[in-house]
């Protein structure tokens, strides 16, 4: 594939981002074994983007696990297997995010308070993006928060979204924050290393792909609607999706492995860490179209 290379200067050229979007799932915050929160590596993540801060950088962290913690706190199994009924499932799972919402963002908080950073919460749905005027408050709620030196902690807002309003998964969310709030880096923190040719725990052949100069069809085909968790909702297919928002709203963005938070400031620092896709602006791109088309 000619548009792939695995070393590049641009690497060189994160050192230099000032404005920095970091996504977490909700498989990287809790333990396997329980379900529970995993507190070492939230502290860690806090630790990593307050740092960034400290550095002058502006920081937006867009994370998971509200649902998986109100279904842990509810000791409810996953919604799929409460209810025969579509809709009570649903609204089962609406009524765990309330509740893990509330609990996630009061982790957060006390965590953030603990470095003497403000943390602040945005909760948001498709249209939040489609609509003209939710756009533009969206703009400048992030714009001030951001000129402010606080963090904004971004979520989807699953207590109200249905089919027609969800965004649907939160690597495209991270992509859509990073394109409304013009970043220069997006940072999609996963159980997985990066980008694979083929899905390397049923691969053994599969082959490490270290840049994405230009996200071709054919790289975009590699994805596949399947994720290593069953508490995340994003497989590669998702990532790529978010890999196209990004590149085309002239936004790097990395794929790297949450198993060590400390990959954050490796990446910064322009490490060879995960999958880098450069920025490859698509004068074309229309982002509330292409929000309005997800999941039709």
């Amino acid at each position: 594939m000619s548009d792939i290379r695995e070393l590049s200067d641009k690497r060189e050229s994160l050192k230099t981002k000032q404005r920095i979007v970091v996504k977490i799932g909700s498989s990287s915050l809790q333990h396997p074994e329980t379900g529970d929160l995993d507190y070492i590596k939230l502290e860690k993540l806090v630790r990593e983007l307050c740092d960034l801060r400290n550095q002058g950088k502006d920081v937006v962290l867009v994370t998971s696990g509200a649902i998986a913690v109100g279904r842990k706190a509810l000791n409810r199994k996953t919604a799929e297997n409460m209810s025969d009924h579509q809709e009570e499932a649903i609204a089962i799972k609406q009524a765990c995010s309330a509740v893990g919402q509330a609990r996630l963002m009061m982790t957060y908080q006390k965590i953030f308070a603990e470095y003497n950073q403000i943390a602040a919460q945005i909760l948001m749905t498709k249209n939040t993006i489609v609509d003209n005027l939710n756009r533009y408050n969206a703009h400048n709620t992030f714009s001030e928060l951001l000129k402010m030196g606080v963090i904004p902690v971004v979520n989807e807002n699953d207590t109200v979204a249905t089919y027609e309003i969800e965004i649907g998964d939160n690597d495209t969310l991270s992509a859509i924050v990073a394109a409304l709030v013009d970043a220069d880096l997006l940072i999609l923190l996963s159980d997985i290393d990066g980008l694979y040719t083929d899905d390397p725990r049923h691969n053994p052949k599969a082959e490490f792909i270290g840049q994405v100069d230009h996200l071709t069809d054919e790289l975009m085909g590699m994805g596949k609607a399947s994720t290593g968790s069953s508490v995340g909702t994003g497989g590669m297919n998702t990532k790529l999706v978010a890999a196209k928002i990004a590149v085309s709203s002239d936004i790097d963005m990395v794929i790297a492995n949450s198993r060590d938070i400390g990959v954050i400031h490796r990446i910064i620092e322009g490490e060879e860490v995960g999958t880098l896709f450069a920025a490859d602006r698509d004068e074309g791109f229309d982002l509330p179209d292409f929000v309005d088309r997800l999941h039709r």
